[in-house]
């Protein structure tokens, strides 16, 4: 699907019209850390513990791919041995830590950006620590490298509580901006903090977006709004295995139940 064309399905769909959705793995910042204080939110992975799970998908004939790139292989019915991988909030530490990784083990990824706070900090995580955000210099190096660039907004705000006009702006500004950054439309969007509901969902279709990504999207279902299973550092290989596992119980029961 061209990101620059809105051909993409509704973001609700009907019990008759389900089918599973692709697994989908959430990442954040990936940076050593030694003290659990450090990592309040449980967004941090070492690059060690990152290592193993890239090992482990790959010992599993799993191949890590953008969020674009693993919709156009299934839209192509070649979707089989992929699994999307997320980063959201554009940290610096994606260029410095997570890119050489994901380059060693032959995957790419989908790096959800803020272009409101180019070069600034996680601000909206009021227990910290600081973490510095990508510059606009950085997000056009990512794009360069492969790295498929989404927005995540501008400003890191829950889109659920945005009157109509601001949700237009965090939408549509921050796919412009991106534009303007890297020479092209991102296709994909993050809801920040993983909320959506069915005015936010809607307005991201109608914004342009080919897919979006939530969490938990709860009875939405749809290109706008894909689930995704959050990572931590906690999570080797037994814990990997265990995910997996959720997410395709989970998506059973999903297209079978009405």
């Amino acid at each position: 699907m061209s990101a620059d064309t809105d051909t993409a399905s509704p973001a609700v769909q009907g019990p008759a019209r389900r089918s599973a959705s692709p697994w989908v793995l959430m990442y954040h910042s990936v940076a050593e850390f030694t003290d659990p204080a450090e990592d309040p939110y449980g967004i941090t992975v070492t690059p060690a513990a990152l290592e193993t799970q890239l090992l482990w998908l790959r010992a599993r004939k799993l191949r890590g791919v953008s969020v674009g790139e693993l919709l156009r292989a299934r839209a192509a019915g070649a979707g089989r041995g992929l699994v999307g991988l997320t980063f959201d909030d554009g940290y610096t530490d994606f260029l410095t830590a997570a890119l050489p990784l994901l380059r060693r083990h032959d995957c790419t990824a989908t790096l959800f950006v803020l272009p409101g706070r180019l070069g600034a900090d996680n601000a909206w995580d009021p227990l910290g620590p600081r973490k510095s955000l990508l510059t606009a210099g950085q997000i056009r190096e990512a794009a360069a490298g492969g790295t498929e660039i989404g927005s995540h907004g501008l400003l890191h705000q829950d889109l659920t509580k945005a009157p109509d006009e601001v949700l237009r702006q965090e939408l549509r500004d921050s796919r412009d901006r991106l534009r303007e950054l890297t020479g092209s439309l991102p296709g994909g969007f993050c809801y920040p903090y993983g909320h959506l509901d069915a005015r936010v969902a809607e307005a991201t279709r109608a914004a342009g977006y080919a897919y979006a990504c939530a969490i938990t999207p709860g009875r939405l279902t749809g290109p706008h709004a894909l689930p995704r299973t959050h990572v931590s550092q906690a999570d080797g290989r037994g814990r990997m295995q265990i995910k997996q596992l959720r997410h395709r119980v989970r998506e059973l029961r999903r297209v079978v139940l009405p």
